[in-house]
């Protein structure tokens, strides 16, 4: 499908675009032959998301062990996790069904201020997690009165909405652009740079914001996380006991694991320069942070975590007595 491109039609979409514009998500179309295999791939893969998130917040909620700010964070992790792949997955399925990949001018708009958004959170959480592991390993005397429940609430709650206003600005900017050629995305989802890619004219303003938000949401915060973990690796350095410093480095680890996974592919999404960025290599990052590391993060946090595993063992016993 074209955008038309007479002088009336152009001169209404930059001063109308939305009833312009309908967009094309070409996503697996180039492999047809393993749409159905695909579909059950991401269908096992979501509900998996799903069923394993969702039993952490239930077990971090329930268990007692568990209700302290470490597993607090985790719950909202989680949580994050299921908004966040129910934003991209679903409609990905459902273009593989139907094999058409059409989406409207504001579901675009929508489903990208959500991926943003969401992406934005997840940052600024596991930035907030790091603290808390910082605080507990390198000042445990002064833990449960700087990491209490009022501030673990204040700080889970910016997490959440402190990037909303700019993300919103953000994507009113970028589909206030005319778009005036093709309207085919190749990607699987509608995410920033290849919608970026099908805007009209001079979009050097557009892409100078895109970095400047990447740099506050992704390299700042991951700046903060690596001094924590400088300061926790000092602190785990200094005991004497080699089975105290694999015991304490252990309640830090599958944290450290999500973070590199997490900001090494959206440093790689977000802050690559434009002309270097490959379409296709580009759709399979964004797999990747989209599909994969959300599936990967609660088997990280479950099977690294004996409390969890203790609590999901205690969960079973209830429901099979």
């Amino acid at each position: 499908m074209k955008i038309h491109k007479d002088g009336e039609s152009i001169k209404k979409g930059i001063s109308n675009v939305t009833k312009l514009v309908e967009f094309v998500l070409l996503g697996f179309s180039d492999i047809p032959n393993l749409h159905w295999t695909l579909f059950g791939i991401f269908l096992v893969i979501y509900l998996t998301i799903l069923m394993c998130n969702s039993i952490i917040i239930l077990v971090t909620r329930i268990d007692s062990a568990l209700q302290t700010p470490m597993y607090f964070f985790l719950g909202n992790l989680s949580f994050l996790e299921i908004c966040y792949v129910t934003v991209t997955i679903p409609r990905m399925l459902m273009d593989l069904l139907t094999q058409k990949g059409n989406i409207s001018f504001f579901a675009c708009a929508a489903q990208m201020c959500f991926v943003l958004m969401f992406g934005g959170s997840e940052c600024l959480l596991l930035t907030v997690m790091a603290y808390d592991r910082y605080v507990a390993i390198c000042n445990p005397l002064h833990y449960p009165l700087i990491m209490n429940h009022k501030v673990c609430v204040q700080l889970v709650t910016v997490s959440w909405i402190s990037g909303v206003p700019v993300v919103i600005g953000q994507t009113c900017q970028i589909f206030s652009l005319p778009f005036c050629g093709s309207n085919t995305i190749n990607h699987f989802f509608c995410d920033l740079p290849p919608v970026l890619k099908l805007a009209c004219g001079d979009t050097f303003v557009n892409e100078i914001a895109v970095y400047v938000v990447a740099v506050i949401f992704v390299m700042v915060p991951f700046l903060l996380i690596v001094v924590s973990y400088g300061k926790i690796i000092s602190s785990i350095l200094k005991l004497s006991s080699a089975k105290g410093r694999a015991k304490v480095f252990s309640t830090c680890s599958s944290h450290l694991i999500v973070v590199i996974l997490f900001y090494g592919t959206a440093t790689i999404t977000y802050l690559q320069p434009k002309p270097n960025q490959s379409e296709g290599v580009g759709k399979l990052i964004s797999l990747f942070y989209t599909v994969l590391i959300p599936t990967l993060n609660p088997i990280i946090y479950t099977l690294r975590n004996k409390d969890i595993m203790v609590a999901l063992r205690k969960l079973l016993t209830k429901i099979l007595i």
